[in-house]
């Protein structure tokens, strides 16, 4: 809650799938890559007050790379083809529709097939 009384407005984005590719901000190549060298673009919806949460539309082109995750993430894919797989073995098919959470300590792979595009949420 704001301290000054008041509520904090809603952040609000309309049809993240629409998005063109120019309207997202370059955020480089993933960290450690496998195969390939996987770019990620994204927008942030929200940045909580506290700075560890937030919410946006991430994408990233085909490739493959290690994924240690830290908090955890709530992600809806909008499209595109990927495959996470857990260091047990757990294989997750993204495709879009798909959703998932990956809760904080979550590590293993990641192969993106074809650009995936996705809106997340992290705490």
């Amino acid at each position: 809650m704001a301290d000054d009384g008041e509520s904090p407005s809603a952040s609000v984005l309309q049809d993240p799938a629409a998005l063109a590719d120019e309207d997202l901000d370059d955020w480089g190549v993933v960290d450690e890559p496998i195969e390939g060298e996987s770019r990620t673009a994204g927008t942030v919806i929200h940045k909580g007050p506290d700075g560890r949460s937030e919410c946006g539309v991430w994408a990233c082109t085909p490739g493959t790379w290690k994924c240690a995750v830290d908090r955890d993430e709530f992600c809806y894919f909008l499209e595109g083809h990927a495959t996470y797989t857990h260091e047990d073995g757990t294989v997750i098919e993204i495709e879009p529709g798909t959703t998932v959470l990956f809760p904080a300590g979550w590590t293993g792979t990641c192969r993106v097939e074809e650009t995936v595009r996705k809106v997340y949420m992290i705490r």
